[in-house]
């Protein structure tokens, strides 16, 4: 190898074969729409999200906003673990017997709003995994 070779830094584009574009083709552009776009197109059309109804009382007062927004931080809060597909007891029980140490009065308020759909499921609780 030569001197000045030595000198000359290495770019990424040495360690790639370069494509030849056919004449009249933008750069960049392939010709057509190419297989992986269009499995990708079927592959959006077929995905789903899964929902469960859960049952709902008619006529349920609504809580108490300031024990909604202590419940919506407690469902964010991801020291406690997830909480999709269970419900907000459920998971405080089980951050207890992990020893996460879950707030109390979250679990005082599930316990005193048990029949209250709003305050028993979490933000997530209609998505399955």
């Amino acid at each position: 190898m030569s001197r000045r070779a030595m000198e000359q830094s290495r770019r990424i584009t040495d360690s790639f074969p370069r494509r030849r574009r056919g004449p009249g083709r933008p750069p960049g552009r392939l010709k057509g729409k190419n297989k992986i776009t269009k499995d990708k197109d079927k592959e959006k059309e077929k995905v789903q999200v899964k929902v469960r109804e859960c049952p709902r009382p008619p006529s349920q007062p609504s809580p108490d906003p300031a024990l909604l927004e202590m419940l919506r931080r407690f469902d964010l809060s991801w020291e406690y673990g997830p909480c999709t597909g269970i419900t907000r007891l459920q998971r405080w029980e089980r951050a207890q017997e992990l020893g996460l140490s879950p707030p109390g009065p979250i679990r005082d308020a599930l316990l005193e709003h048990r029949d209250n759909p709003d305050v028993t499921y979490s933000l997530w609780h209609e998505y399955e995994l």
